[in-house]
């Protein structure tokens, strides 16, 4: 129940920055018509467009923690036991969360600090362009807090230990492996319980 709401979450997100994208492509690619074209522009189109690009980078890095998809190197972790990958991805969390906290603290403070100040342009506060850490980060330890959950109680396969693989062709190739292994199984023992290549 909870990773379904956290996948409706995470979908959510996606269709937000899908239509963050849209809105800066717009405005960006309008504002280069019209000045080349009209000699005019859109005033806001610049700041709006920063901003948009900055929310847009903390929520993808929310669906990115969901997914496994930050970077990061898997040469000594996958490597060990079940143990040790539990006992790496224990400190790892913790370490995340303890990130998370700081940089919360520091956009809260940020956005308070800002509350009162004016954009150039579109006259919006500041705190905007600043909440936009705190929302990440309110995200960001939620689930860090539920996926640190699932491994206290014993939920998390032994695949979900590895949290990021080395390069995405990396994962890939691992991926056709695994499919490649079965395949070769299913060829050396048919259905029929005969293994290929069995003589009479």
């Amino acid at each position: 129940m909870i990773d379904a709401a956290i996948d409706r979450f995470c979908r959510a997100i996606d269709v937000l920055i899908a239509a963050a994208l849209a809105v800066m492509v717009v405005l960006v690619f309008g504002n280069v018509v019209l000045r080349y074209a009209f000699n005019s522009g859109i005033a806001v189109s610049e700041e709006v467009s920063r901003w948009l690009f900055v929310w847009l980078c903390f929520m993808g890095a929310v669906t990115a923690l969901k997914e496994g998809g930050h970077l990061g190197t898997d040469m000594l972790v996958s490597r060990l036991p079940v143990a040790g990958k539990k006992a790496c991805m224990l400190l790892g969390h913790l370490l995340m969360l303890y990130v998370t906290w700081l940089f919360l603290d520091g956009s809260w403070q940020q956005a308070g600090i800002n509350l009162d100040m004016e954009a150039p342009v579109t006259g919006a506060p500041m705190a905007i362009f600043y909440a936009s850490g705190v929302v990440f980060s309110a995200c960001a330890g939620i689930l860090l807090l539920l996926q640190l959950m699932r491994l206290l109680t014993g939920h998390v396969r032994e695949a979900e230990l590895v949290m990021v693989k080395e390069s995405e062709e990396q994962a890939e190739l691992e991926n056709l492996q695994a499919e490649f292994a079965q395949r070769d199984l299913r060829h050396a023992n048919p259905s029929s319980g005969t293994p290929r290549g069995a003589r009479s």
